[in-house]
C-alpha cells in the first residue's frame, strides 16, 4: 500500500515552483489540472489538483482553505537545509530549535498555507 496526499488548489503554478525550486522535489506527472511531485529520493509523493474540474467527481471539487493541515519533511541535516532555505530568502515561520523529545526542526509555509515542519529526529536527551 502506498499513500499519496492530495491538495485541491488554484495555485498549481506557484505550488510547482515552490516545491521544485525551494524544496528540490521532482515532477512525476503533470497536466493542465493535476500535478504529482516526488521527493528527491522518490520515497514520497504529493499531488495537487485544480478545484471544480469537470473531469473530477464533486467530492474532489472543493479547494483547500489553508487551515488544518501540515506536512513533515524528515532530513538527515536539518541545519544545512535551514541555511539553504534562509539563503533562498524563504520566510521561516518557526525558527530552528531543539525540542526536549530530541527533535531539531524549523517550519515554513507553502503557497497554499500548508505548514511544513522540517525535522531531524534524534533520541531524546537523558534527563
Amino acid at each position: 500500500m502506498k499513500l499519496n496526499a492530495g491538495i485541491v488548489t488554484e495555485k498549481l503554478a506557484e505550488t510547482k515552483a515552490f516545491y521544485t525550486s525551494i524544496l528540490g522535489f521532482g515532477v512525476t506527472f503533470e497536466n493542465g489540472f493535476y500535478l504529482l511531485l516526488h521527493t528527491s529520493n522518490r520515497e514520497a509523493e504529493i499531488s495537487f489538483l485544480l478545484p471544480h474540474h469537470p473531469g473530477q467527481q464533486p467530492l474532489f471539487h472543493k479547494p483547500f482553505q489553508g487551515q488544518g493541515m501540515y506536512l513533515t519533511i524528515e532530513t538527515d541535516d536539518v541545519d544545512k537545509m535551514y541555511s539553504e532555505l534562509k539563503r533562498k530568502g524563504v520566510d521561516i515561520k518557526i525558527d530552528i530549535r531543539n525540542e526536549p523529545r530530541g527533535d531539531r526542526h524549523f517550519a515554513i509555509e507553502d503557497p497554499n498555507g500548508i505548514g511544513i515542519d522540517i525535522v531531524k529526529y534524534s533520541p531524546p536527551a537523558e534527563y
